[in-house]
């Protein structure tokens, strides 16, 4: 990275130090750091959206809506985490470019299924082979964020379809006796006090999901826990920065930066959860009052 980092066999001491932690292979492995944080800025919202969906469709009147809601939030809990994590992306990937295949190439005479294979015209695939690096790193990204979307909605789902029902039905009746309708009893009292009660269950799933992360390498993405094992393993005189097994400090540093990362949430998390609680009959909500009348 810098010019006295042409040759790293000359250097000693601290330069030695500053230029291997400032290699190419190490700036991929800070690069890896933003892929975590952005998976998990990303991931979050989505799960809760699917969640929010599949706990309103699981509540719902409509015998269909409700099975279709109920079957999402049984079936993805009641599989292992793993095979939805495999699944997923390679469903999503087959299913574009085999609709793309069908598309684009209409005259295609082979089958698509060969065997163990899967094989499409050249044009059907996604990305393209001749698209850059970035592409494909991009597409196995949103793979990715798709398959722990799901995964952690349904499990989200649950957990909000418990606090809609944990909110007062003498709440709801009210409201409908005095001319709400169902929609607007859910959107006015179910939905503004159900986060009170979800907040514990959802602050769970988010310390999950930051444990999930390293199965980033699972999908093809080359995650911190990937590049500290490999950067920490022994590397011999055949490489630019020779050492022993060191990947006793990696993952020394991989463990501060998930109980930081932790850490903080936490303290989010208990800030919001004080914050939901104001004016609620709850447990915290009447400390909170008992505190401000003291």
């Amino acid at each position: 990275m810098f010019e006295v980092c042409a040759d790293p066999k000359s250097l000693e001491g601290a330069a030695w130090f500053a230029c291997y932690l400032t290699s190419g292979t190490h700036l991929s492995m800070y690069w890896s750091v933003l892929t975590v944080l952005l998976l998990l800025a990303l991931a979050a919202p989505a799960a809760l959206g699917f969640g929010f969906g599949g706990a309103v469709m699981a509540r719902s009147h409509v015998l269909p809506v409700a099975l279709l809601g109920k079957g999402y939030i049984a079936m993805v809990r009641g599989v292992p985490d793993i095979v939805f994590f495999l699944f997923v992306p390679i469903a999503v990937d087959q299913g574009l470019e085999y609709l793309m295949h069908v598309t684009l190439c209409p005259d295609w005479t082979e089958p698509v299924r060969q065997g163990n294979d899967f094989v499409v015209c050249p044009q059907a695939k996604v990305p393209l082979s001749s698209a850059p690096k970035v592409a494909h790193d991009a597409y196995a990204f949103v793979l990715a964020l798709l398959a722990f979307a799901l995964v952690f909605g349904a499990f989200a789902a649950n957990t909000l379809k418990g606090a809609m029902d944990a909110v007062p039905r003498a709440q709801v009746e009210t409201a409908e006796a005095y001319g709400m309708s169902p929609a607007q009893a859910f959107r006015r009292v179910i939905l503004p006090q159900m986060w009170v009660y979800a907040l514990p269950g959802l602050s769970n799933l988010w310390m999950i999901l930051i444990k999930a992360t390293p199965l980033l390498f699972l999908l093809g993405i080359k995650d911190i826990v990937y590049w500290a094992r490999e950067l920490g393993s022994s590397k011999t005189q055949i490489y630019a920065y020779p050492h022993p097994d060191w990947r006793v400090w990696y993952f020394l540093a991989l463990l501060c930066f998930y109980l930081l990362l932790t850490w903080g949430s936490e303290k989010v998390l208990g800030r919001l959860q004080m914050r939901l609680s104001v004016g609620q009959a709850t447990a915290s909500g009447e400390a909170l009052r008992k505190a401000g009348a003291a």
